[in-house]
């Protein structure tokens, strides 16, 4: 009998220890789960080249520091509202001061300016290197049969096809000699690969920073008029406390800078890799590149 109360007692204490240990558990995992979350960074980004580019760059970077970080996709209206509402961490392409001028006054008090980190994002209209009498976009005047009178152009909505349009045609007399042809980035790309693939004269419209610098061999006229506007700065921003929460990464952001040849590289490597390999690519990159990212670490 008093062996079955001891052996009762006994059960009673274990199942009692077991449970404890239980909850133990539970807390413990709720912590480490915390945690985790504490280390997840959202980062949002627009479907452009170089903002596709860093952003990858940025994951797999962070991934290595022991972060888990989620990418998101969205329009630049929706990117700012997101930052201002704190759902979206940080937005490493936001382009002041012409571009994103507007939301920069609508959601600016909520959000903060972490670095400028490229400072030549400029709109302009280029030629092949192999063509060296034409230098300037003046020194397209008169030469309207080498191209069919045409600038390959970009989509009809871009903000690069208005200036060219409406500014750097007429200021160049270039207006009845030229005409813009309009369709979309990807044909503007595609023309300009064949035309330097057979060394024939093309003129398109571009940007920087692009990839195809890197890949084509093209250069900027000149553009001594201004007609297609000044140079505008590519700013990492954050929502409103963001500097608080993650001062380690704040910090690698302040410290990250590229060149227009790396970032060019970086996003040749990454348009190269295609459709679901970026992180791939990326981290290649940054593998290849270590003086470049060691920077972004230095205390």
């Amino acid at each position: 009998m008093l062996t079955g109360r001891r052996s009762r007692r006994l059960f009673a204490l274990l199942a009692a220890l077991a449970a404890l240990v239980l909850v133990a558990a539970g807390c413990g995992g709720r912590e480490v789960q915390t945690g985790q979350q504490q280390k997840t960074i959202n980062i949002g980004f627009i479907a452009w080249d170089e903002d596709i580019a860093v952003t990858h760059l940025y994951k797999v970077l962070l991934e290595q520091k022991g972060y888990q970080v989620k990418t998101q996709e969205l329009e630049a209206g929706p990117m700012y509202a997101g930052l201002s509402q704190g759902n979206i961490d940080v937005f490493l392409d936001g382009w002041l001061p012409e571009t994103h001028a507007d939301y920069w006054r609508q959601y600016g008090p909520q959000l903060e300016d972490l670095t400028v980190w490229y400072n030549q994002a400029t709109l302009n209209i280029a030629v092949p290197k192999y063509m060296t009498d034409i230098n300037t976009i003046a020194d397209l005047k008169g030469k309207a049969a080498q191209f069919n009178g045409m600038i390959t152009g970009i989509d009809p909505g871009a903000g690069l096809t208005r200036i060219t349009k409406d500014n750097a045609i007429p200021a160049y007399g270039l207006s009845g000699e030229y005409n813009l042809q309009t369709s979309s980035t990807t044909a503007m790309l595609a023309a300009l690969q064949k035309a330097t693939e057979e060394q024939k004269p093309i003129v398109v419209t571009l940007w920087h920073p692009h990839w195809a610098y890197a890949r084509y061999p093209i250069k900027d006229l000149q553009d001594p008029q201004g007609a297609m506007g000044k140079a505008e700065e590519i700013h990492a921003i954050g929502r409103k406390g963001f500097s608080q929460d993650f001062p380690e990464v704040t910090d690698m952001i302040k410290k990250f800078k590229l060149d227009d040849q790396q970032l060019a590289s970086l996003e040749d490597a990454i348009n190269n890799a295609g459709k679901g390999k970026e992180d791939d690519a990326a981290r290649q990159w940054a593998a290849q590149n270590p003086a470049v990212v060691n920077t972004f670490f230095t205390p």
